[in-house]
């Protein structure tokens, strides 16, 4: 089945009780997650037609990004005519794939530009993700974070990046992130929700676990590493916690939630490590846009890049793989 069918027949992830007792029995040993995170990097890693695979995948499970404050409708429209054809086409010919008919797994922007990308990606099946909740910091009334998410809803963007209050998880306060991931869920109605933690401002790896598992039992459909404006962001031993979390919530519920490193992951070389990681610990399911996005933009210039190398054996200048 392709990627595509499976993400329309994919469920949502329900909305369970907060296991109050789950949540507190949960520790993260901090020097073994540094240790195994640690191997990822060092290995020997997939080369030549092995390597250029792994990138096309990559490609494929990207969330397209750009949410910066100089954002224009112009550039929004050229981010996505990079989403629909994300490498080159006579590159995809000279590899022998010139008709898998590849984009990237999404298009992320801000709400007042979602107009913008969907009239840009129409007749696509890539989908226009918003962030959401006073992103980044989510530092706005209740009240208005869910009338953004409505109104984003209503816009027509299919999936929503939402932001936790973090005070909840600083302070212990699992009822309270819970109910409030419960309100942006019942908020988000059929868009699916990826639920953004910002690991860089949780102090500990035992609160992204936690928080992590709260999460999912709101009805999270991603957990998400970052928003790309913390001072830290995606982390390979950050998201090895999480990978591990949702693979304890499949073992013990039996739902498949997705996830979403974004932040600081600009070469090749990273999307390759956490690929290896997501095959590792949670296996080839996650191996597909439905369970696994990146949070990019920066990036697919230099897998574009690595891409030509294999076809041609040298190296070409960013700028002859432009975002638009």
């Amino acid at each position: 089945m392709k990627d595509k069918e499976k993400q329309k027949t994919h469920p949502r992830v329900p909305i369970l009780p907060l296991d109050l007792e789950w949540i507190k029995s949960i520790r993260v040993n901090r020097s073994a997650v540094e240790r195994r995170a640690d191997t990822l990097g060092k290995r020997r890693t997939v080369k030549k037609e092995w390597q250029a695979a792994w990138l096309l995948r990559a490609i494929a499970c990207m969330d397209l990004t750009t949410l910066a404050g100089d954002d224009t409708p112009g550039n929004v429209v050229r981010l996505c005519a990079k989403a629909r054809q994300p490498v080159r086409q006579d590159l995809l010919e000279r590899m022998g794939v010139g008709d898998l008919g590849l984009h990237t797994g999404a298009v992320c922007v801000y709400h007042n530009l979602i107009a913008a990308a969907l009239d840009a990606l129409e007749g696509s099946d890539i989908p226009v993700a918003a962030v959401s909740t006073g992103f980044p910091a989510g530092q706005i009334p209740m009240a208005q974070k869910l009338e953004e998410i409505g109104a984003s809803v209503k816009a027509g963007a299919q999936e929503i990046d939402i932001v936790i209050s973090r005070a909840h998880v600083l302070r212990g306060e699992w009822e309270n992130l819970y109910e409030e991931v419960v309100s942006f869920r019942e908020a988000c109605g059929p868009a699916h929700m990826k639920t953004i933690l910002a690991t860089g401002e949780l102090a500990t790896l035992t609160n992204v676990a936690k928080a992590s598992h709260v999460c999912m039992m709101a009805g999270a459909d991603f957990i998400k590493t970052s928003t790309g404006k913390e001072s830290v962001n995606a982390t390979l031993p950050v998201s090895l916690v999480m990978v591990r979390a949702i693979r304890e919530y499949y073992e013990r519920t039996g739902f498949q939630v997705g996830f979403k490193p974004a932040g600081g992951i600009r070469t090749a070389k990273q999307a390759l490590d956490w690929l290896i990681l997501m095959k590792e610990e949670l296996g080839n399911d996650w191996l597909s846009p439905r369970l696994f996005r990146f949070g990019a933009s920066s990036l697919l210039t230099d897998i574009e890049r690595q891409l030509e190398h294999f076809v041609t054996g040298t190296y070409s200048a960013d700028y002859r793989h432009p975002m638009g």
